[in-house]
């Protein structure tokens, strides 16, 4: 397109110059040979008031030397009774020419040797034709034509260059966003999901890189989500896969209980690697929309009810409060059930059999809390335990399941913290916001919060003296 263009330049801008300039070369041909005959005509006009006085040769030659200059002028007198023609001055033009001006009495000009020669037909006193002959040589003729050729020339060249250099860089404004569009294209194809095209160039091929770049931030942001699915799902095997651990531990000794054991620990390893696989994924939860959402209190009491048989097993005590009235909360039920159960299956994998756990539901007016605690140990680093994918990693952990519920608590406006529970252990408190408004930015954290030290919340203040039943 960059040479196409440069090519269209040169060709237009070469038409106009010959279109203009060849005849503006020969009209100032024309003018220099106007301007030369007629100085020739002054010449032989000033020689024509003493014709009509006097055919005097000497005052002739007198009146000729001062109008002439030099051998330039001539006058032709004509015979008088019994005498020849009378010549003054240098005759260059031949007798039929100044015979035939002398008969039709009008001025011509006729070629002669180096030039031209003007001839002035002139009255005389006695009523005879005299001709004054001026020589124009042809040096003035074309005097300043070829200076003027020059600079017509030097103009139309200059108008050449600017043209095709304005052309090219019109053609690079082009062509450069083009090539930045198909690199962009072409980087995208490998792989390189952070290729983006600099909006720039004319009208078009900014709209094609503003549409490059939203359709890049799409397959990002679709296999951002894939990812996401993916590694959620993965996550929520955790579930079952506690469950068929702690069953796994209670089979006792044997052939077939080893090998069941063994089979639980095959399928918790791959599930962690899909897990692992999938981290790098930058997290996509959108907040539910208008009309969505579910009842947090009836899935507590659910989740509960599920955990409760193996917390009956392993001799855990729990305790729920809050659940017992309905607790509307903008947050898809699946989403509210995965996070619930992220949470209290780290409780079963992380802490000892007979640690005693807690769900604890408040609802204010324009929030909701959901905290889980238990008696355990507690979290040594809760800003990596927050970190999603820096798990420990001397218990398997991936730190997904905190990430699950970070991004279900800031799709709502609101977040996670990790502190100090009344048990003793770890507690996890999940802000749910009602109204999804933002929480101010220095209570929010990159990767969630974490609380050192808890207070109370306004209207969501309670008492945290309760112990387990």
């Amino acid at each position: 397109m960059r040479w196409a263009l440069v090519k269209v330049s040169l060709a237009v801008t070469a038409m106009v110059v010959v279109a203009f300039a060849v005849p503006l070369g020969l009209v100032i041909r024309e003018m220099a040979r106007d301007r030369a005959f007629a100085g020739a005509e002054r010449e032989a006009a000033a020689v024509a008031p003493a014709l009509s006085i006097t055919t005097d040769r000497a005052q002739l030659e007198r009146v000729v030397a001062s109008a002439g200059s030099g051998t330039d002028m001539a006058v032709h007198l004509p015979a008088a009774a019994g005498e020849q023609p009378l010549d003054i001055g240098e005759r260059r033009a031949s007798d039929q020419d100044v015979a035939a001006v002398r008969e039709l009495g009008r001025a011509s000009t006729s070629t002669v040797p180096g030039g031209s020669a003007l001839l002035q037909p002139v009255a005389l006193s006695s009523g005879e034709i005299a001709v004054v002959e001026v020589f124009v040589p042809e040096s003035a003729v074309t005097n300043g034509v070829g200076t003027a050729w020059a600079v017509l020339a030097a103009v139309g060249a200059a108008l050449i260059v600017g043209s095709v250099a304005v052309a090219d860089r019109l053609g690079v404004r082009m062509v450069r966003p083009a090539q930045r569009l198909v690199e962009g294209a072409h980087e995208l194809g490998e792989g390189k999901l952070g290729a983006r095209v600099p909006e720039e160039g004319p009208t078009e091929l900014r709209l094609a890189a503003v549409a490059f770049n939203s359709m890049a931030d799409q397959v990002v942001q679709l296999l951002a989500n894939e990812r996401e699915l993916a590694a959620d799902l993965s996550h929520r095997l955790r579930t079952p896969l506690t469950v068929l651990r702690l069953n796994a531990a209670s089979l006792g000794d044997g052939p077939a209980a080893e090998q069941t054991r063994a089979a639980v620990e095959q399928l918790e390893r791959e599930v962690d690697t899909i897990i692992r696989t999938a981290r790098d994924a930058k997290p996509q939860t959108a907040a539910a929309g208008p009309g969505a959402g579910c009842d947090a209190a009836e899935v507590v009491r659910e989740r509960m009810a599920f955990w409760s048989a193996l917390a009956e097993d392993e001799g855990r005590k729990w305790r729920v409060a809050g659940a017992d009235r309905p607790v509307r909360i903008p947050v898809a039920r699946a989403d509210l059930a995965a996070s619930l159960d992220a949470l209290l299956g780290n409780v079963f994998r992380h802490t000892s059999e007979g640690t005693a756990f807690a769900v604890d539901v408040h609802n204010g007016e324009d929030a909701v809390i959901v905290l889980v605690s238990d008696a355990g140990p507690g979290i040594a680093d809760p800003e990596t335990a927050m970190a999603r994918g820096r798990g420990s990693g001397t218990d398997g952990s991936t730190g997904l399941g905190l990430d699950i519920v970070r991004r279900l608590a800031e799709s709502t406006g609101g977040d996670v913290r990790i502190g100090r529970s009344v048990l003793g252990g770890t507690e996890v408190r999940i802000w749910i916001q009602l109204d999804g408004r933002d929480r101010p930015p220095r209570r929010r954290g990159h990767r969630g919060s974490v609380r050192r030290r808890r207070t109370g919340r306004g209207a969501l203040s309670f008492n945290r003296s309760r112990s387990l039943p």
